[in-house]
């Protein structure tokens, strides 16, 4: 269990300081309308991710206990899944662009944006779906639905925890990337590496 919670969790900071939309968005409106802003839009965003949990872990756990066949389909489905989004990054721009004139919102409405932006997302279920049941510690029992609820714990946790730094630092992490015009491409490749990583780590026997 520990061994699965560590490796999950590593995944999951390389995966959240990764450039991508959730955290850009959330760089963009710290750099616009300050820290709050920034953190008021990190939280509705993990809180959009309770429901992709529960959905998950209900859905999945039913299909572990109908067929161990089914699931390591799921299982390879998902490692696809990762390996076409690392082709994705593959082929994208390197550069990291944000908005420093991102529009004035209330710190409720910075919220609720968050958790739209989650739930209208499928690409996160999809995500979830790739990502989770890689890490389960035990499939032979009763208790995967709670496992997927640890792992959601987890990740909503360390997410925040890293999108809040963000938020925190984004003044300094905007200039940082401004100058070192590199950044972005080793960003782009730690994206690839991680996906693909976690891709042969679904297929490991």
């Amino acid at each position: 269990m520990l061994e699965s919670l560590i490796s999950f969790s590593i995944a999951t900071i390389l995966l959240a300081l990764s450039p991508g939309p959730d955290n850009i968005y959330v760089l963009s409106q710290s750099l616009a309308n300050g820290i709050k802003s920034g953190i008021a839009t990190t939280a509705g965003l993990i809180s959009g991710c309770i429901v992709h949990t529960a959905l998950l872990a209900f859905g999945v756990s039913a299909v572990i206990a109908a067929s161990e066949g089914l699931f390591y389909a799921i299982k390879v489905i998902g490692a696809l899944y990762l390996l076409y989004l690392a082709y994705r990054v593959f082929r994208s721009d390197a550069s990291i662009v944000f908005s420093e004139n991102a529009p004035k919102k209330s710190l409720l409405s910075l919220f609720k944006r968050g958790v739209v932006m989650n739930l209208l997302n499928p690409k996160v279920m999809l995500f979830f779906l790739a990502f989770f049941p890689a890490f389960l510690w035990d499939t032979s029992g009763d208790n995967t639905v709670s496992q997927f609820f640890i792992l959601g714990g987890v990740f909503m946790f360390v997410s925040f925890v890293i999108f809040s730094v963000i938020a925190l630092l984004a003044g300094l992490i905007s200039k940082y990337v401004l100058r070192h015009k590199g950044v972005g491409l080793v960003m782009k490749w730690l994206q690839i590496v991680v996906f693909v990583g976690i891709a042969i780590f679904i297929l490991m026997p």
